[in-house]
């Protein structure tokens, strides 16, 4: 099967009220961020007008559809993580340490990560799941959230898009790597792949 999205085969689906998508081992952009890390009555109005979006545009979408989704909706989100709200414990070294940790506990075995960055209050990650999407995602928020005894620290939810092609992956490593353009370099830990760094 190939690492990228196959339109003529069958995707799985997990998850009610935010549906996630799986198709075989292809590659994933994901991310999650702390239970805090986004003003809440902010996110109630963008949740309601992304209902209101996404009841006219059932997925699985087209490419125009996941355009206009991620321009109106997906980086409104990026731009508030970005703010830095909430408690924003992974500026603190040891704990992006720890967590750095516990994403990589498995490579080669359960994931193949491609790049992946720690922020202040969010993870966005590229890799290719060797196993189910949900049940990894699981796996790095309980281990993570129990490793550092604060308590349940993440959101309940996570945002994920399979990579289209070879284009959709480049955007993706770049993506990542200017995510922390207006950060001190102390605040956030970035990882890539040779594969990755091979990407200007």
């Amino acid at each position: 099967m190939s690492e990228f999205l196959d339109g003529s085969e069958e995707i799985d689906m997990h998850g009610v009220k935010l549906p996630h998508w799986q198709q075989g081992e292809v590659m994933q952009f994901v991310t999650f961020r702390l239970g805090d890390a986004l003003p809440q009555a902010k996110l109630k109005i963008w949740k309601e007008e992304r209902d209101i979006w996404k009841s006219h545009h059932p997925e699985p979408w087209s490419q125009d559809d996941e355009k206009e989704y991620h321009t109106r909706f997906t980086a409104q989100l990026e731009r508030w993580l970005d703010q830095g709200a909430g408690s924003c414990i992974f500026r603190d070294t040891d704990k992006r340490l720890l967590l750095e940790n516990v994403l990589m506990k498995f490579q080669g075995e359960r994931v193949e990560h491609h790049s992946w960055i720690i922020m202040p209050n969010h993870v966005h990650l590229l890799f290719r799941p060797l196993a189910p999407l949900e049940k990894l995602i699981q796996s790095w928020k309980g281990v993570s959230a129990r490793k550092l005894g604060m308590g349940s620290i993440w959101q309940v939810n996570y945002r994920d898009t399979m990579i289209r092609d070879v284009r959709h992956f480049s955007n993706a490593v770049r993506y990542i790597r200017r995510n922390p353009v207006k950060l001190n370099a102390r605040h956030y830990t970035l990882w890539e792949s040779a594969r990755a760094q091979a990407i200007e």
